[in-house]
């Protein structure tokens, strides 16, 4: 589909629900100028761990080489430890130690920031998530090795690190930033309970933590089985595999999704390729 399909009311008619936070405005407004209408419900924040006292030694140990490999899962997490390392005063280091290891990220926002930062991955997930990253390596010999990995959140990832263990490398973990709440709980429950009501006719879910956060909050009300029906009847968008693969841990099926591209913009397409089709 070409920008020019984008363009017009092709969304007319259509009630959506847009947990985002920190791009909230520009999602509302990609979707609001094709005609949909929008219920704001910003679900989460991002902020620095409070612990950077453990950023602090991760990046005194990759700086001296410690490391032979680095597993990006994010680029928020990366953006964070170049800042880190600003505040620190290594942020040179942490560059050049960054271009010397080999760097394989899962999806296209890490390799985005790398190239912030003027460098590039060596090795790309075969999909953008946990097990695109273990498919990819089970190809190397990471006997030996010793693999950083910047987690998605406070998530510890036991999946990937048990792997890499497994295949006989040491690993060495760094959580630079948290998910925390946003909205306070009476403006999720309200989303929650216009769910159900049927309210809406989509939600547009950008991060797996805006999908815990929902479904934490509806557990805390005694409506997650309602909401998790709710959210199987009507059109629910998610930005990529991750998200997606949350949604799935809670039975939810979603409805659509970019095929390659899991950015914001995409994500709008591939709704309008949806209802177009």
């Amino acid at each position: 589909m070409t920008d020019e399909a984008l363009e017009g009311e092709p969304l007319a008619g259509l009630r959506i629900a847009l947990p985002e936070t920190r791009q909230l405005d520009v999602l509302a407004q990609m979707v609001e100028r094709r005609g949909a209408g929008t219920w704001r419900c910003p679900l989460v924040s991002i902020l620095d761990t409070p612990d950077q006292a453990s950023v602090r030694a991760w990046l005194e140990r990759f700086n001296n080489g410690a490391m032979d490999d680095l597993i990006l899962l994010t680029g928020e997490g990366l953006r964070r430890l170049a800042a880190a390392a600003e505040r620190e005063g290594c942020h040179e280091a942490f560059v050049s130690a960054l271009a010397g290891v080999r760097k394989i990220t899962r999806g296209p926002k890490p390799v985005n920031a790398l190239r912030e930062l003027g460098l590039k991955n060596d090795l790309t997930a075969d999909e953008a998530t946990t097990e695109g990253v273990m498919a990819s390596l089970r190809e190397h010999d990471l006997n030996g090795r010793t693999v950083g990995v910047q987690l998605y959140g406070e998530e510890p990832n036991e999946k990937l690190t048990d792997f890499l263990r497994h295949q006989g490398a040491a690993v060495d973990t760094v959580a630079p930033y948290v998910y925390a709440d946003e909205s306070n709980r009476e403006q999720v429950e309200a989303l929650a309970k216009g769910l159900v009501r049927g309210d809406l006719d989509a939600i547009a879910f950008t991060s797996q933590a805006q999908v815990k956060r929902l479904m934490d909050v509806a557990k805390g009300i005694g409506m997650e089985p309602a909401v998790i029906e709710a959210l199987n009847r009507l059109l629910v968008v998610a930005v990529g595999p991750v998200v997606g693969d949350r949604l799935a841990q809670y039975s939810v099926g979603v409805d659509v999704m970019p095929e390659e591209s899991w950015f914001m913009k995409p994500m709008v397409r591939a709704l309008i390729e949806r209802l177009a089709g």
